[in-house]
C-alpha cells in the first residue's frame, strides 16, 4: 500500500535530550568515554592570560574541532564548521546544545597564529594520546616498521623559479671522508683532492607558492610539489613517530634525523625498512646502536631480468685476509682504488680474462675485465643480509604490508592525508601530528569499547533475554 510521509512532523515540538540522539556505538561517543582530554588544559595554560581579557573559547573545544576535521577527513576548518552546524553528534562531542553558536571557522587559525605557532603543542598532543595507549599495554616498540609517504603540497606546478642551492651534505660525510683517507693510506694510495666550492651547489626547481615543499617525481607519477613524511609504527598499527621533510629528499637522506631525534628515544630492537633505506651507513648506524635492520631482497644493480645466465655477485667470494675477490674460475680480482663515495674498486687482469671460458657469463665489458665495487662499510650490510635470510627476518618483513602500508592507506583514504591545503613545514608537521593522533585515538577508543566488561556483559544479557 502506498504511504505518504506527513511533512508536518518537521515542525513538531518535542522534548528530547541531545545525548539521546547520539547512537551508543558512535565513534565520538567511544572517544569521549575512553580518552581523557584534560591534559590539553595543562599544555595551553601558559599561552592564556588567567585574569585579564575576554573569556576565550574552551581550549579542549578548540582542539576537538581539529579532531573532528582530521577524524573524518574534512578538507578544511570552514567546511568542518558547516558540518558541526548540522551534525548533532559533532555538537554533542563539542559540548554544545541545540542553540549554542558554533565558533567561527577562523577561530582555530587565529589561535594558531597567536598562541600555537612555533610551539610543539600538537606533537605533545600526539605523544599524550600514544602515552594513554601505552598505559593500557597496547603498544610494543621493540619491532618498528618505518617508511615514508608523500603528501601533495598546496603549490602550483607551473609557478616556479630556478634557484642555486647548496648540495645536501650527509651528516656522516666527515666520518666517511676520514675512513676513506685511512683506507687509501692502508692501500698505499694518495689522499683524494678536496672538491672546489663550485661543485658544492646545484640548481633546483623551487615553488614560489610553497618554497619549503620539494619537486617529487617517481615512476609514472607526474611531477608535483610534495612533502615526504617519515613514519614509524608497531606490529599492531600504532603510529609511534613521524617527521615531515621536503618531497625531493630521498628516504635514506632524511632517515638519520628521524632516527636520532625520534626513533632512538623509543629504544627499538628491530627496524623493518624497505629497499630505499638499504645503505651501508644506515646498516652501520643501526647495528652500532644494537638495532637489527630488516631489509628486503634487492636485485643486484646493473643486472636485468634478461641476464639470468650471468654470474651473481654472491658467486664472487671475498677474501678478507688478502682483500681481494675470487671469481668462479678461481682467478683473483685485485684491489685498485677507493673512490670518494667510499667504494673500493676491484678489477681483474685482462690477460687472465681474455681466454676465460666463462667470460660471457662474467662481464659484458669491452675491455674484457671484471670490475667489482665494495663499500668500506659493506660488512654491516652483510650482517643485515644474513638476518634477512632467516625465517624470523622473512616473517618480520612480511608484516610491512599489514602495518606501515596499512597506516598510510588509512591516513590517505579516510583522514585526508593525500594532500595538504596548508603551506610550510610547520603546518605540515601540525597536520601529521593531528592525523596520526586521531588515528591512534580512534584505534584506542575502539579497542577499549570492545574490551569494556560492562558492555560485554550487557550484550550477553540482551542475547539471553
Amino acid at each position: 500500500m502506498l504511504n505518504k510521509n506527513d511533512k508536518d512532523k518537521q515542525k513538531q515540538v518535542q522534548f528530547v535530550a541531545l545525548d539521546d540522539l547520539v547512537p551508543n556505538n558512535h565513534l565520538l561517543r567511544k572517544i569521549d568515554t575512553y580518552i581523557d582530554f584534560d591534559f590539553i588544559y595543562d599544555l595551553v595554560e601558559d599561552k592564556y592570560c588567567l585574569d585579564d581579557g575576554r573569556p576565550s573559547i574552551d581550549p579542549v573545544v578548540l582542539m576537538k574541532l581539529a579532531f573532528i576535521q582530521y577524524l573524518y577527513g574534512i578538507r578544511s576548518m570552514r567546511q568542518t564548521i558547516k558540518e558541526v552546524e548540522v551534525n548533532l553528534a559533532y555538537r554533542w562531542f563539542l559540548g554544545l546544545d541545540f542553540y549554542d553558536k558554533v565558533p567561527h571557522f577562523s577561530t582555530f587559525s587565529k589561535n594558531y597564529q597567536r598562541r600555537f605557532k612555533d610551539t610543539d603543542i600538537f606533537e605533545q598532543i600526539f605523544n599524550e594520546i600514544l602515552s594513554q595507549a601505552m598505559d593500557y599495554g597496547l603498544v610494543d616498540t621493540k619491532v618498528q616498521f618505518v617508511d615514508a609517504t608523500h603528501v601533495k603540497a598546496h603549490a602550483n606546478r607551473h609557478k616556479t623559479i630556478k634557484k642555486e642551492v647548496s648540495k645536501h651534505t650527509k651528516k656522516y660525510q666527515n666520518q666517511l671522508n676520514k675512513e676513506i683517507d685511512q683506507d687509501r693510506k692502508a692501500h698505499d694510495k694518495k689522499p683524494l683532492r678536496t672538491r672546489s666550492k663550485e661543485s658544492e651547489t646545484t640548481e633546483q626547481t623551487q615553488s614560489t607558492t610553497d618554497p619549503e615543499s620539494g619537486l617529487f617525481h617517481k615512476g609514472e607519477h607526474k611531477e608535483v610539489f610534495a612533502y615526504t613524511v617519515q613514519t614509524s609504527c608497531d606490529k599492531n598499527g600504532w603510529v609511534l613517530a613521524y617527521e615531515p621533510f621536503a618531497g625531493n629528499l630521498h628516504d635514506s637522506t632524511t632517515f638519520e634525523k628521524f632516527y636520532t631525534e625520534k626513533l632512538h628515544t623509543l629504544n627499538p630492537e628491530k627496524l623493518v625498512l624497505d629497499a630505499g633505506y638499504k645503505t651501508p651507513y644506515i646498516s652501520k648506524q643501526l647495528l652500532e646502536n644494537s638495532v637489527v635492520p630488516v631489509f628486503p631482497y634487492t636485485r643486484p644493480k646493473g643486472r636485468s631480468k634478461n641476464q639470468k645466465e650471468m654470474f651473481y655477485p654472491k658467486d664472487y667470494i671475498y677474501d678478507e685476509d688478502n682483500d681481494c675477490y675470487i671469481c668462479p674460475e678461481k682467478k683473483i680480482i685485485l684491489y685498485t682504488t677507493t673512490d670518494r663515495n667510499g667504494y673500493r674498486i676491484y678489477k681483474s687482469k685482462r690477460s687472465l680474462c681474455q681466454n676465460c671460458p666463462s667470460l660471457e657469463r662474467c662481464t659484458k665489458s669491452k675491455q674484457k675485465q671484471k670490475t667489482i665495487i665494495r663499500h668500506i662499510w659493506q660488512e654491516f650490510l652483510d650482517i643485515s643480509e644474513e638476518y634477512r635470510r632467516t625465517p624470523e627476518g622473512k616473517s618480520d618483513y612480511k608484516q610491512r604490508k599489514e602495518t606501515i602500508e596499512r597506516c598510510f592507506g588509512t591516513a590517505k583514504e579516510y583522514h585526508g592525508f593525500r594532500y595538504t591545503n596548508m603551506k610550510g613545514l610547520a603546518k605540515m608537521r601540525m597536520k601529521s601530528a593531528l592525523t596520526f593522533a586521531c588515528m591512534n585515538m580512534k584505534k584506542l577508543a575502539n579497542i577499549l569499547w570492545n574490551m569494556d566488561p560492562n558492555r560485554v556483559f550487557f550484550i550477553a544479557y540482551k542475547a539471553l533475554v
